[in-house]
């Protein structure tokens, strides 16, 4: 039971943060665009993580979806490191370097406390 309570805990929390950050990527918020500008990397990028972001979320919740939540969390952990990696290399603030961290802290969390049911076979 306590597994299962952390992980809907982490699910939950993971699912906030990627509907929070798929919407402002669609959005295309200032500040968020300004973030794609230190890092180098063009506006048209917003439109295609926050639309998979979004997606992502979908295969999270949706119980049904076994394979497609294997490769949401492999996308998932591909954004993670690739930010990681990317607010590393401009030499960025050390909250912004770390963020992903967390994020991936909490999608391998979710990850490893998926109920039996949830697995993919």
């Amino acid at each position: 039971m306590k597994n299962r309570t952390a992980y809907w805990i982490l699910t939950g929390l993971l699912a906030a943060w990627l509907t929070l950050g798929g919407v402002l990527d669609i959005a295309g918020v200032g500040q968020v665009r300004e973030i794609m500008r230190t890092l180098h990397y063009p506006d048209y990028m917003l439109l295609i993580l926050g639309p998979c972001k979004l997606l992502a979320v979908l295969a999270l919740l949706y119980p049904n979806t076994r394979l497609l939540r294997e490769w949401a969390y492999a996308g998932i952990t591909f954004d993670a490191l690739g930010a990681f990696a990317s607010h590393s290399a401009v030499h960025d603030d050390l909250s912004r370097v770390f963020a992903p961290l967390l994020m991936l802290a909490l999608a391998a969390g979710s990850y490893l406390l998926r109920p039996d049911k949830l697995r993919f076979a």
